[in-house]
């Protein structure tokens, strides 16, 4: 069976519960509940029609009425309840909810905790026996830090936020009122989307560089264009009033265009990888290269290039002061980079 197909039947076996669950209502609210445009709801309803007990007798198959623009179910054939999640579904869902509760601020975790509950008490044993997990419902909720707490209570009163936060780019520890918008997952990280009234911008601030946060009495306001989902990731929107390093990145050491906001992204015939990122400052972008050794060369802008040579120079100076009698070369890669 494709997976359209698959798709359309499990909407269709849940459809008449649904409907016995709510008689007469709209079919543009049925639609937008069940995921749906309303032809596809009238085109699904059309085939609910030809369902019903084996035999297929006109008595024993789905009844449906219409009342203007609304629907009901008046034989439901026996699907009176809706289907049950398999063994390897309610697997999947477990799984998923035990990895997003231990991401600080996606979700209440006490909630979560409720909900593992019921779908293991659903779902049986099996469940509980695949997930290696058995008893996890009977587990107090996973301690949340205070300021996740405060910054999810928040979101959920749309009050502003005062935050200390640790900006990486920067090295440098600032306060600042935020409107908080959402949060967010990215690459495995917790972020909360929100107005930054010092920068005047959408901005993403990493639950674990939050030092402290502070509930506001007064309403977030960000203004209605910050809305936009595709603010979302202003975080690592290429910023031209930042300066940008131009840098060459060998093959083993690629990985880091996974982990920082890269573009203009070229792969040369070596294998070597061109790519330009915006910094903040000098001293930051020199020590982020410097960590990657012969990994990483900084090509421009000169200032970066010659505050990385400055840096290597005074290590090799200290290395030769800690072991005097050792030859230390005068030049290699590391103050290439």
């Amino acid at each position: 069976m494709s997976t359209r197909l698959a798709t359309r039947m499990s909407r269709l076996l849940n459809m008449v519960p649904y409907l016995l669950a709510h008689p007469g209502i709209s079919k543009p609210e049925a639609a937008a509940d069940l995921g749906v445009t309303v032809a596809q709801l009238e085109d699904d309803l059309n085939q609910l029609w030809m369902c019903g007990l084996p035999g297929y007798s006109p008595g024993d198959l789905i009844d449906l009425a219409f009342t203007g623009d609304t629907v009901s179910v008046t034989f439901s054939a026996g699907m009176d309840r809706p289907l049950r999640l398999t063994s390897t579904e309610a697997t999947a869902l477990l799984v998923a909810l035990r990895s997003i509760v231990e991401m600080p601020g996606m979700v209440d975790p006490s909630a979560a905790q409720g909900a593992m509950a019921k779908i293991e008490s659903a779902a049986g044993a099996a469940a509980r026996s695949r997930t290696g997990a058995a008893g996890d419902s009977e587990l107090a909720a996973p301690a949340e830090s205070p300021v996740t707490a405060t910054v999810r209570s928040a979101l959920y009163r749309s009050h502003a936020l005062r935050l200390v936060y640790y900006s990486a780019s920067r090295d440098t520890v600032s306060e600042r009122i935020v409107d908080p918008i959402r949060v967010m997952l990215v690459s495995n990280h917790s972020y909360l989307q929100a107005w930054c009234r010092n920068a005047e911008a959408v901005r993403l601030f990493r639950f674990d560089r939050i030092d402290d946060a502070t509930e506001l009495d007064e309403p977030s306001r960000p203004p209605a264009a910050a809305l936009h989902e595709q603010n979302a990731l202003e975080l690592f929107s290429d910023d031209p009033a930042l300066p940008l390093a131009r840098l060459l990145i060998a093959p083993g050491s690629a990985w880091a265009l996974d982990q920082y906001p890269m573009t203009n992204v070229v792969v040369r015939a070596d294998a070597t990888v061109e790519a330009t990122m915006r910094f903040a400052t000098v001293d930051w972008m020199a020590r982020m290269v410097l960590g990657f050794g012969s990994g990483m060369t900084a090509l421009e802008p000169p200032e970066l290039v010659e505050a990385i040579r400055e840096r290597s120079a005074s290590a090799l100076t200290a290395y030769r002061r800690l072991d005097s009698g050792s030859t230390v070369p005068q030049s290699g890669s590391i103050g290439d980079t």
